[in-house]
């Protein structure tokens, strides 16, 4: 019999019954039934109830066992009664006599315990990782994680994508974040960076003729941390393509999403990805407050300056003698009432804002009424007019932001989500996706008048040179992200790959030629011999199992995650060097004040 099992905590079944066998595994618990002990084994892969009486050779070894001790045990397998089969259990109708134990792994009392649905702060639970991670939710988490980045390779290796790795240590890379640098020793004073995506490495790979490209690339940011963001490193499906458009990108990586999805998303209702919306970026800023919308709410924010300009709401009628100010409308389908608009308006509050107006409309004596501040300074004709517009009825509200769009857009795309939850309109039971397209190259700094990258600047621009000779903040690139239920999942371009057209886009925002070349020399001498028109995206691998998982935190769908200080309290990092590593990499610590 092999040393520590014949069989897993998952496998025995009745067929087994008479059988001698041998498991390992945790002590999961203990219950104690009137002098004969029930032990629940836990491995990977299951549970399996093992028993031991005052009869058994083994019975005093047997009592002295405790929750996460790790023991083998040989025994008997045995059918349970019937009125006793468990039937949640794989192994639900047997149970293992115990007639051997040895005792692999005696175990401490316990910072936090495994069984049990018990909360424990952050903390303990990362300083404790190795006991967080064998609680039953995330054995399940990082199985789901691993199964997702299986498919994922299969599915790319069968659509004729190979995966190639790129290089870890390297120069910076163009992604927008701080690098974590890394001193050289060969070269004192010199230092690598981690990439912040492998984002140069696969357009040179283009470059170089493999026309198809992927790869599971971990990727480096020291960023600060959000719920759905890590703050250190994080993996992501990495793809390029050469000759091809945004829609043949678009064609490539939608069905490997939704069958990702439809794979690992409990049931949930997929959107086919023919029925993917391509929503222009100021589109969606208009009519979500964001450019990762959540499409499960079917609410969408409306204009309504007209109705406000020169209204006898002054606060509204002021903001619009502004330029580039407008007044959005949130409707609220089943809203009408003065305890919600009460509660919006305090969430307002608490986002930073003086509040929201409102109107609602209630049945007063068989007639409608508009109700609220708003309505009674603006008059019945404008409410009436915003009502008609909007689509409301009795039962229904609206609450309205205004300003410049950049300063209410991210509250107006919170009180939407909010809006949505709490009336119930939010469909829970699907994962629906959007296109995000069109994206801005250029944006202008409010006080200094400075024209600047706002998004992506190695995206190709929609017209090409022709569209540099205008407006740049009327210049587009062929850039896009994927957004699903409020996240982005992917986000890519089609890449500039001329070098005139590069150096043009980067003299725009103020940016020499000579900066251009020392800053992404490698990038810019390869476009000089025959690059290939060609684009990708890139993938969130954690983000997309903390949804698939529906977990609101990316923590719980990763093995051994930073906190929210970016420090690893079970390996006690970022430690401090010692004299001689600093000596040798050339480097002095100067204290911080």
């Amino acid at each position: 019999m092999h040393a520590y099992r014949s069989h897993t905590c998952a496998e025995l079944t009745k067929e087994n019954v008479g059988e001698t066998v041998r498991l390992a595994g945790w002590v999961h618990r203990v219950r104690d039934h009137g002098g004969v002990l029930f032990i629940d084994l836990r491995d990977h892969y299951g549970v399996t109830q093992v028993l031991c009486d005052p009869d058994s050779p083994v019975f005093a070894s047997v009592e002295k066992v405790r929750s996460e001790w790790c023991i083998r045990i040989d025994g008997t397998v045995k059918a349970r009664d019937e009125s006793l089969v468990n039937a949640k259990l794989p192994t639900g109708e047997i149970e293992v006599y115990i007639r051997d134990i040895e005792i692999l792994g005696a175990s401490e009392e316990l910072p936090l315990m495994v069984f049990g649905d018990q909360e424990y702060p952050e903390e303990t639970r990362l300083r404790y990782r190795y006991l967080d991670l064998r609680r039953e939710v995330m054995q399940k988490n990082m199985t789901l994680r691993s199964d997702v980045v299986a498919s994922f390779r299969k599915r790319m290796w069968d659509i004729n994508f190979r995966e190639y790795q790129t290089p870890i240590i390297t120069a910076s890379s163009p992604e927008g974040a701080r690098d974590f640098l890394v001193p050289s020793r060969l070269h004192p004073g010199k230092f690598y960076a981690l990439p912040q995506a492998p984002q140069q490495f696969k357009q040179l790979l283009m470059v170089s003729g493999f026309d198809k490209y992927f790869q599971i690339a971990p990727c480096f940011r020291d960023e600060d941390p959000r719920a759905d963001r890590s703050p250190t490193d994080f993996y992501q499906l990495d793809l390029e393509m050469s000759f091809v458009t945004q829609q043949d990108v678009f064609d490539t990586v939608s069905p490997v999403i939704a069958g990702v999805f439809e794979e690992f998303g409990g049931g949930k209702k997929v959107d086919a990805p023919g029925d993917w919306p391509q929503i222009p970026y100021k589109e969606a800023a208009l009519k979500y407050g964001t450019d990762k919308p959540d499409l499960r709410n079917p609410i969408e924010m409306q204009d309504v300056s007209e109705h406000f300009a020169g209204s006898g709401f002054a606060i509204f009628a002021k903001i619009l003698e502004q330029d580039g100010t407008e007044i959005r409308a949130i409707p609220a389908p089943n809203g009408g009432s003065r305890k919600f608009c009460d509660r919006m308006n305090a969430f307002a509050q608490k986002e930073g804002l003086p509040g929201m107006g409102y109107i609602f409309w209630r049945d007063k004596d068989g007639e409608m009424e508009a109700a609220g501040p708003l309505a009674k300074n603006i008059g019945p004709e404008r409410t009436e007019a915003i009502r008609q517009q909007l689509g409301l009825g009795v039962g229904d509200a609206a609450f309205f932001l205004g300003g410049k769009p950049k300063s209410f857009e991210r509250v107006a795309g919170k009180a939407r989500d909010v809006i949505g939850e709490d009336l119930n309109l939010t469909d829970k039971d699907r994962f629906a996706f959007a296109w995000i397209v069109d994206f801005p190259i250029y944006e202008k700094d409010e006080e200094t008048g400075k024209i600047d990258f706002e998004h992506n600047p190695f995206s190709m621009p929609q017209g090409g040179m022709e569209a540099l000779e205008g407006d740049p903040l009327a210049v587009r690139g062929f850039q896009y992200d994927l957004a699903c239920n409020g996240y982005e999942l992917v986000s890519g371009a089609i890449r500039n790959h001329k070098p005139e057209i590069m150096f043009k886009a980067f003299e725009i925002a103020g940016y020499g030629e000579d900066e251009v070349k020392k800053r992404f020399g490698g990038l810019v001498n390869a476009f000089r011999f025959g690059a290939p028109p060609h684009g990708g995206c890139a993938a969130g691998i954690d983000r997309i199992v903390m949804l698939l998982a529906a977990e609101d935190n990316i923590r719980e769908v990763m093995l051994f995650p930073m906190n929210q200080r970016a420090e690893d309290l079970m390996m006690q990092a970022p430690s401090d060097p010692t004299s001689d590593q600093l000596m040798e990499l050339g480097l002095r610590i100067i204290p911080q004040d």
